[in-house]
């Protein structure tokens, strides 16, 4: 969980350390708000990027903290795609609360690996829910008021992280999501897409380990097996679940119709059974949640753009930020 601000300083820059020792090694500067943040991360054993959306009167030095949304990627993707495909900074910039776009690898699938029963790197999990939590709330005066979403498999990180760390995150939206991994058939998919988009050559059964033998790893991880845990926190559901074509995808034709429904059709049908299952779980425990299952509609960011839209006020009321404009 998240530390204070009392950890030791880094002698090299002033900078303070995660409990782990992860250490921000390199800071950019984006624009006025904006900066990208290198972190030297033990639990992955590289270093990777942490984009960071600063609110308006943000100073380092200020007595106050902010309230912090944690915003996760998709799986074939990197830490800048939500400033690359929606309007996160224009939306934000109304807001009094800070925006973390942490890197979350390529199919790095939010946990950290079971690699067979023997663990180590990578460990997404403990970078994302220990690392930069602490990182950002030591130099960054990022506050305690968290909220999470996330798009693809970055939505099924943030329910199952706010399922697994009690107290995390006071709202976790997923778009898109695969948020009950167990289901039949599911499995087997996130292996094949493991395959398909992972790293070339990488054992896509080092995540969670082969359905048939780990099991409970994957139980564990689950969503909807966590389902009670999420009682207490805000949540907010979408996803499209005929794999058809919706109002916002644009008239492919011929070969790119049919690589389209292949790719963006069979993703969005699968998480859509997922999110079904999931919301029917939440409904049966009686924990509140927002749904929006909107039937047709592929895979891609001009769902999940509209999807941000609607449940950033939830997610900003949860954590206690404000509207500046």
């Amino acid at each position: 969980m998240a530390g204070g601000l009392a950890a030791p300083a880094d002698a090299a820059g002033g900078l303070r350390k995660a409990d782990t020792g992860a250490s921000i090694v390199a800071q950019k500067r984006v624009d006025a708000r904006t900066f990208d943040v290198s972190v030297k991360s033990p639990s992955l054993r590289q270093t990777v990027s942490v984009r960071v959306i600063t609110p308006k009167g943000w100073s380092r030095t200020s007595g106050r903290t902010w309230p912090v949304l944690y915003a996760y990627h998709g799986g074939a993707d990197h830490y800048e795609s939500w400033t690359r495909s929606t309007d996160i900074e224009q939306v934000a910039s109304g807001w009094d609360a800070m925006v973390v776009l942490p890197e979350g690898g390529l199919d790095g699938s939010y946990t950290d690996w079971f690699n067979y029963g023997k663990g180590g790197s990578p460990k997404w999990e403990t970078f994302h829910t220990r690392e930069v939590v602490q990182l950002m709330e030591r130099n960054f005066r990022a506050g305690t008021n968290r909220a999470a979403m996330g798009i693809s498999s970055g939505g099924q990180g943030a329910v199952t992280y706010a399922a697994r760390h009690k107290g995390l995150f006071k709202y976790a939206a997923s778009f898109s999501g695969i948020v009950h991994l167990t289901q039949p058939g599911i499995p087997a998919v996130l292996m094949a897409l493991g395959y398909a988009f992972g790293p070339k050559g990488d054992d896509p059964f080092r995540i969670w380990g082969p359905p048939t033998g780990d099991m409970a790893n994957w139980k564990a991880h689950d969503p909807y097996v966590l389902a009670k845990n999420l009682r207490g926190v805000g949540l907010y559901l979408s996803s499209g679940t005929t794999g058809e074509p919706g109002p916002l995808d644009p008239p492919f034709k011929d070969w790119d119709y049919v690589k389209m429904r292949l790719a963006g059709g069979v993703s969005e049908q699968t998480a859509g059974a997922t999110n079904v299952s999931l919301a029917a779980r939440l409904k049966q425990l009686k924990i509140p949640v927002t749904t929006h299952i909107y039937g047709n509609g592929w895979h891609q960011w001009a769902y999940w753009q509209v999807e941000m839209h609607t449940a950033w006020p939830l997610m900003m009321r949860s954590i206690g930020a404000h509207k500046t404009a």
